[in-house]
């Protein structure tokens, strides 16, 4: 227990500076030391929860994270994680660890286009993000200036967060690589506002996901708690940091963690075959 709370440390730091969720990375440690896929999938989720938090407190208060973007997507996270949960209860555990390697495989939909320090969005919002004002605007500590950004497809971004959802209720995950690539690539938001408030928006999936595996008794309440823990003191740690890094540094990080975990996983599942 001390060493998964001293490991979930630097595991929130980079769930919280990534977008990506601590959990991504816990589950795979809580597996290898012979808990099983489904539980660790469960206290996994339970731990996002933490984490979410940790990391929303810093995010909000420094004005980065769209709460109103945030608000809008959880109605379609939640719905998602609700129906991703029961499903895991019901599968093999098997086809999680090749689900898993998949869906953070469509992370790389991130690497299409170049993308700035700046970052900013020059559509013009639809009708949809103006009348639900999700436009919005942050202080850049890298640079040192005023970032003003618009929304676009925020239509579009809620099915592909109803997808994010899923996948995140079934894995155990905070599915921050799907939601920050959608927040990116659809709604068109900054690196920075996407992974912060994707962080946002994660606690809310997790805690309907969570509120089904303890339904049905998979949730490890001894788990939780250095899990939590530690997750949450990382977590704040890298709401603390994230604003004084470049867009380019954030995007290297993203990319090399995700590769790891999918070969991590891959190899998980060929071995239980």
């Amino acid at each position: 227990m001390v060493s998964l709370l001293l490991g979930s440390i630097p595991v929130g730091f980079l769930g919280a500076l990534t977008g990506l969720g601590g959990a991504s990375i816990l589950i795979p440690i809580l597996v290898s030391m012979g808990i099983p896929v489904k539980e660790a999938i469960a206290c996994g989720m339970a731990s996002i929860i933490a984490t979410s938090s940790g990391s929303a407190v810093s995010y909000v208060r420094e004005r980065i994270a769209n709460v109103r973007v945030a608000m809008f997507l959880e109605m379609f996270t939640t719905v998602g994680a609700i129906a991703g949960a029961t499903i895991t209860t019901m599968i093999s555990p098997l086809f999680l660890y090749f689900f898993f390697a998949a869906f953070l495989a469509s992370s790389f939909l991130k690497s299409k286009g170049t993308v700035s320090e700046s970052a900013t969005s020059s559509e013009w919002p639809d009708g949809v993000s103006r009348w639900l004002n999700l436009q919005g605007s942050y202080f850049d500590e890298a640079h040192g200036k005023r970032i003003d950004y618009k929304v676009s497809h925020p239509l579009l971004g809620g099915g592909g967060m109803l997808l994010a959802g899923l996948a995140a209720g079934m894995l155990g995950i905070g599915a921050g690589a799907f939601k920050v690539t959608v927040q990116e690539n659809i709604l068109k938001l900054p690196p920075k506002v996407s992974s912060t408030t994707s962080n946002f928006i994660i606690g809310m999936t997790a805690l309907a996901g969570t509120s089904v595996y303890l339904y049905s008794g998979f949730l490890n309440l001894t788990l939780m708690g250095p899990m939590a823990v530690g997750t949450t003191i990382g977590a704040f740690l890298g709401g603390r940091v994230l604003n004084k890094l470049g867009n380019r540094t954030l995007r290297v990080l993203f990319f090399l963690i995700v590769i790891f975990l999918i070969v991590q996983m891959i190899y998980k599942g060929v071995r239980s075959l």
